[in-house]
């Protein structure tokens, strides 16, 4: 990552193969299978382990926050995003006379829980224009009845990055809701800014390069009322094995309300690790690497005969970049049986550009296309 001998170092399966597909599945570095390693022998001395256990999740809180711009006692960890959002729909109790705002370039697991018949409150969309979300389109669906604007930072479908300074001002001018912002094809890649959100979600096993299992939650404590969620179990609550715990329930608030069980630890390991590695890389770095990988490819895709999806704004882009083509299974095909590894469905490629690339692979998915 970043150098032709770390990359070597640290992530030895990319000899040879061209990996360009990160929004999808990150190529974990050494560090995080030794982590996996260690949650197995760690396992082995039984309760003795969960101490150390304990510390592996500790130190995910502050990595996570760190990224965030929050403090470790306002992250919680769960299985993935779609628990989060799912627990976070709980949370907000909504009734039939909220409205909950969603937006077309999103991943379902922000979108589909506001989108359930058992959901009481009506769905508005923000639509998208020529592959950008404008805070423009956005305004005119903000009102006194706005619950919640449920957003991803970069469109796992395009790699669209909102602004987010400009859809905070928008939400807080415009109506009383909760900003939602999932950062799962940001975190690891780009530098985050969250101030003013009230809700950060992030996956593990994209380009934090950890695992699968693991779902990061940030509830600014301003927010934790807001986002407690009314859930059984146990981690989350503050009297699980008090003398009233058949009496009653007395849930912690906030971000520590959505670990509702026994965390995954060996994920809870393998995002300690990812996380750890790339904030020993750098994101500045990461972003500052990539960049200029990332232009030259929409540069490149400009001039052929594919339908760009990828706005062509360098403002408004991230690492992922996506086309339509007519033959694309037929490029996709083309492309793995070369060892070019990009992402295909419905007639849409998508190419994902991280710190372990170099523009030797962007001249080669290039040459192959």
């Amino acid at each position: 990552m970043l150098t032709d001998e770390s990359r070597r170092r640290d992530f030895p399966c990319l000899e040879g193969m061209t990996y360009l597909n990160t929004a999808a599945e990150g190529i974990p570095p050494r560090a995080v299978i030794d982590a996996l390693g260690q949650y197995a022998q760690d396992k082995l001395l039984g309760m003795d382990g969960r101490k150390l256990h304990e510390a592996q999740w500790q130190a995910v809180r502050e990595q996570a926050a760190r990224a965030f711009g929050l403090r470790p006692d306002e992250i919680g960890i769960c299985s993935c995003s779609s628990e989060a959002y799912n627990l976070a729909a709980m949370a907000l109790k909504l009734r039939e006379d909220d409205e909950v705002v969603i937006n077309d370039l999103d991943f379902p697991a922000g979108a589909t829980p506001w989108l359930q018949p058992t959901c009481p409150a009506t769905v508005r969309v923000w639509r998208s224009r020529d592959g950008a979300l404008r805070v423009e389109d956005l305004v005119p669906l903000l009102g006194a009845r706005t619950r919640l604007v449920s957003t991803s930072l970069v469109s796992f479908y395009n790699g669209f990055k909102i602004p987010v300074p400009s859809v905070v001002d928008a939400v807080r001018k415009h109506s009383p809701a909760l900003l939602a912002v999932d950062v799962t094809q940001a975190l690891g890649r780009i530098p985050l800014d969250s101030t003013g959100v009230d809700l950060i979600v992030s996956s593990t096993h994209k380009w934090i390069l950890a695992s699968h299992g693991g779902g990061l939650v940030g509830v600014p404590a301003a927010r934790a009322e807001s986002w407690t969620v009314p859930a059984g179990g146990w981690f989350n609550l503050q009297n699980a094995f008090e003398a009233d715990r058949f009496e009653r329930t007395v849930t912690k608030p906030g971000a520590a309300s959505f670990c509702v069980g026994m965390p995954n630890y060996p994920a809870v390991y393998a995002v300690a690790a990812g996380l750890a590695y790339v904030q020993s890389v750098g994101i500045q770095a990461i972003d500052a690497h990539t960049r200029p990988l990332v232009l030259a490819c929409l540069e490149e895709l400009g001039k052929r005969p594919v339908e760009l999806l990828t706005p062509n704004d360098p403002d408004g882009i991230a690492g992922i970049l996506a086309f339509r083509h007519p033959d694309a299974e037929r490029i996709h095909r083309e492309l793995h049986a070369e060892n070019v590894h990009i992402m295909s469905h419905a007639g849409r490629l998508r190419i994902a550009i991280h710190g372990y690339n170099t523009m030797a692979d962007v001249e080669r998915v290039l040459k192959v296309l």
